[in-house]
């Protein structure tokens, strides 16, 4: 007969919090994947299965579709504001993240496009805010004279952008994007997500 020591039969920890919070991170990713590769309608448990974790876990962090491309649109904010609170950061380098972002994920070219959201509620409002969010991160570094600083211009041209970026692979429409921001003559930095 063998001893089985106290340890043998223990769970492994439980890390809480820390494991929450990583598990909300995998999610967000996985969501910015599958909207992208498979649009705003892609099954939840698509999401799931691509963060490695059940769908209780899921369902835990965002109750329903709403949720998870709210969290998606956040992240996407939360990173160009990142990027424009950069030491030495310039207005091309933010618009190479929002570039990134615009190539990457299918919910931030609805984000920009507001007021198509009018059919989920709670989308419009809060999509309007981040685009707002979004907005502010760019005026912060456009330089005086630039040709984007008369009123609504800027806004406007992040629209025309993002209506371009179409395509079936992430390249192609990075591609696109910045093909549309070359006919516009504004200078883009790398594109790449804050930190990447």
């Amino acid at each position: 007969m063998m001893e089985h020591t106290e340890q043998e039969g223990r769970r492994p920890a439980n890390d809480g919090p820390k494991a929450a919070a990583r598990n909300r991170a995998a999610l967000v990713i996985a969501a910015r994947e599958i909207f992208a590769e498979h649009g705003l309608e892609a099954p939840l448990s698509a999401i799931a299965r691509r963060a490695g974790v059940g769908q209780g876990v899921l369902y835990r962090h965002f109750p329903d579709r709403t949720a998870a491309v709210a969290a998606v649109l956040e992240e996407n904010v939360r990173q160009v504001e990142q990027a424009a609170d950069a030491e030495g950061a310039t207005f091309a380098d933010v618009l190479g993240v929002l570039t990134w972002h615009l190539a990457e994920s299918a919910a931030f070219i609805g984000l920009l496009h507001a007021d198509r959201a009018g059919g989920r509620s709670g989308i419009r409002a809060h999509a309007l805010v981040l685009s707002e969010r979004v907005e502010r991160a760019l005026r912060s570094h456009l330089p005086d004279g630039h040709r984007l600083s008369d009123a609504n211009d800027l806004v406007l041209a992040v629209a025309m952008v993002s209506a371009a970026v179409i395509g079936p692979t992430r390249e192609e429409r990075e591609l696109r994007a910045l093909a549309a921001w070359r006919l516009l003559g504004v200078e883009v930095g790398p594109v790449r997500a804050f930190g990447g």
